[in-house]
């Protein structure tokens, strides 16, 4: 089944993508490689793809400004290959677009078992035949076609953001530990740290809250995780 998922691999190192498109090859998917920028967007106009391994640091532009630009134009799930690894870079690369992040060196098993993790979150969703909508309007979520706007305007969510807003807006006011956000966001085979789950929340509230200091959507509860208390506008939770 994997025969039909096509992955692009964005990174400049050879031997990189060599080793990946090997280890991805054996799973049954197809992928594709450039080696810049300039390749990839060519081959981004050019064929479509299911998920994309991006490398920040390329030779003709930064993997920022490109993971931006794919965000702009495609919902394909990004996952970044960094050798940065504080919090602050890690956010940064959630806010502009990126489903996950894989710091440098890695195992090219770990790779393959976030990518198929990264592409069973982008497929999973229930079906809710309408729009849903919080806070008078100021938030609305079509679960349907997996559409998220603020104040009537898009919000670009990744497929891991969308999955955990999701889960959590299905069942208003119960408190989720990191630990099943991960069980029924993340489906299990997350192989992060439970902590990581705090990094995706605020990028999250970044993107759906007036103030992400201030969260009205999306609220702690200290000790245990996160719920989820916006009100329904129909008045039905």
């Amino acid at each position: 089944m994997n025969n039909e998922k096509r992955i692009l691999l964005i990174d400049d190192e050879l031997k990189i993508t060599n080793v990946l498109a090997a280890y991805l090859g054996k799973e049954g998917y197809q992928t594709a490689v450039a080696h810049d920028g300039s390749e990839a967007s060519q081959l981004l106009q050019s064929q479509s793809f299911d998920l994309i391994l991006l490398d920040l640091m390329l030779p003709d532009i930064s993997g920022e400004t490109l993971c931006s630009t794919i965000r702009t134009h495609y919902r394909t799930p990004v996952i970044m290959l960094t050798a940065k690894s504080d919090e602050s870079d890690i956010l940064n690369g959630l806010q502009i677009g990126a489903d996950d992040y894989i710091t440098k060196p890695f195992s090219p098993r770990i790779v393959v078992a976030k990518v198929k993790a990264v592409l069973r979150r982008a497929q999973s969703d229930y079906l809710v035949s309408a729009p849903v909508s919080y806070g008078n309007g100021y938030l609305q979520i079509d679960f349907q076609n997996k559409i998220v706007k603020r104040q009537g305007e898009t919000v670009h969510l990744t497929p891991t953001e969308y999955q955990l807003l999701s889960v959590m807006a299905k069942a208003p006011h119960r408190i989720f530990s990191r630990g099943q956000l991960i069980s029924f966001a993340l489906k299990d085979d997350y192989d992060g740290y439970d902590r990581s789950v705090d990094t995706y929340i605020k990028s999250l509230r970044s993107k759906i809250e007036p103030d992400r200091r201030k969260p009205i959507f999306i609220t702690t509860v200290h000790g245990f995780g996160y719920q989820f208390l916006g009100q329904d506008d129909s008045g039905e939770c």
